[in-house]
């Protein structure tokens, strides 16, 4: 039977790069919530008079969130009758669901496996900074309130945490990422083997 595998966590913390490494390593899909989506949703902000790169309105929370995500998982359900799917995305909201997974699998008719990608404040604000994103203006303009928004709490769900606090080239390095959340767990997932 086929799985998802959904990497979540604040926008900086290296879902993408940790995203397309465990796909590559499964032989999996993987789907981006930016990549997936990204052109369409400019369009209709700037037909509906917005900016753009605007990710954290009341208006895009509002009339976008959601449809991105569900188109996402209309994909990820699509290419699991046949393969593993890996989808990266904040999923903010979600996370704070204690039954997100199951209601995830019931939603997609596969397994799911939630991982989890944090890393230090500071860190994400220097990723941002390197990447010049324009979607990353509005959350460097206001730090604080950014970093209060996405407060970095652990999922309520079963999640597998993956500490990327050290950059990913020295993760590949052979750093351990990974602890599931699982009673004093020792298992550790690492990058390179990923």
């Amino acid at each position: 039977m086929t799985r998802a595998y959904i990497v979540c966590g604040s926008p900086g913390t290296g879902k993408t790069v940790y995203g397309k490494k465990l796909a590559e390593r499964l032989g999996a899909a993987f789907l981006d919530i930016d990549a997936s989506t990204e052109r369409l949703v400019r369009l209709a902000l700037e037909l509906n008079g917005h900016n753009p790169d605007d990710r954290d309105s009341p208006f895009f929370k509002e009339h976008f969130r959601d449809a991105i995500y569900e188109q996402m998982f209309d994909i990820a359900r699509d290419n699991l009758r046949h393969i593993d799917v890996v989808i990266a995305g904040p999923f903010t909201k979600e996370l704070k669901d204690s039954e997100w997974r199951e209601k995830l699998t019931a939603r997609l008719g596969s397994p799911v496996e939630i991982h989890f990608v944090s890393c230090a404040p500071e860190i994400r604000r220097q990723r941002m900074v390197k990447r010049g994103n324009p979607r990353d203006d509005a959350k460097l303009r206001d730090w604080d309130r950014y970093v209060r928004y996405y407060d970095e709490a652990p999922p309520s769900c079963s999640h597998v945490f993956i500490d990327d606090s050290r950059e990913l080239c020295s993760a590949a390095a052979g750093h351990p990422l990974a602890m599931p959340n699982q009673d004093d767990a020792h298992e550790k997932i690492n990058l390179k083997s990923i």
